[in-house]
């Protein structure tokens, strides 16, 4: 009776089951360890099952990848829509970054940690997800930078620097936040936005900070 009720679930429910499962084995045991036949037995499947649904282990690892990094994406999108200035939705969408890897652990060692190790496919995944994300940054920098009312106007290049800076900035900062377990996402965040926007800030207000000339040190 038991199989009967797993075999009338529809493939979408089951193919995210086997996911969840995925995830968690590939976070603990790494892709090269991790077993098909653990995820099957743990998802409650047979493994010619998986193979059907999701085709090869590399493919059962680029649903994964692909999953948490729409969770992640649409995570940072939804927070920012509702948060008001370019600013504020910046900050939001940085906190509901840190957020994910707080509460998703699994997933984030699955897109951070193993990921860029793998295959070439793999690697694709991971580059279309960062890519995703460093477009929702650039435009929020581009936008908060456009109402500034300093003399310096942010070029698309300088946005590019600025959102790839934030972006790696805050992905080394998850390893950060393991070490720290007190620091909530949101302080992390903000911890964050005062160390880059106050600069951007700076920047368009025409400060700007320049290396000494040879031998202005000794004089």
């Amino acid at each position: 009776m038991t199989e009967k009720r797993r075999r009338r679930l529809p493939r979408k429910v089951r193919e995210q089951q086997i996911i969840d499962v995925a995830v968690q084995v590939f976070s603990k045991r790494g892709y090269h360890a991790a077993s098909v036949d653990e995820i099957a037995e743990l998802a409650g499947v047979s493994k010619p099952m998986v193979y059907l649904y999701l085709d090869s282990k590399e493919g059962l690892f680029v649903a994964c990848l692909r999953r948490e990094a729409e969770r992640l994406v649409a995570g940072f999108q939804s927070a920012a829509r509702g948060a008001g200035s370019p600013e504020l939705r910046l900050w939001a969408g940085v906190s509901a970054f840190f957020t994910f890897v707080s509460q998703h652990r699994d997933g984030w060692v699955v897109l951070y940690r193993q990921a860029s190790e793998l295959s070439e496919a793999i690697a694709a995944e991971l580059a279309q997800a960062r890519r995703a994300v460093m477009a929702e940054v650039a435009g929020l920098v581009r936008a908060g930078a456009s109402e500034g009312t300093g003399p310096v106007r942010l070029k698309e290049e300088d946005a590019d620097f600025v959102a790839q800076a934030l972006v790696g900035a805050a992905d080394s900062l998850t390893e950060w936040m393991e070490r720290h377990p007190g620091e909530s996402p949101d302080h992390t965040a903000h911890r964050l936005m005062n160390m880059v926007w106050i600069g951007m800030r700076n920047v368009l207000a025409g400060e700007f900070w320049e290396p000494p000339q040879p031998g202005s040190l000794h004089r």
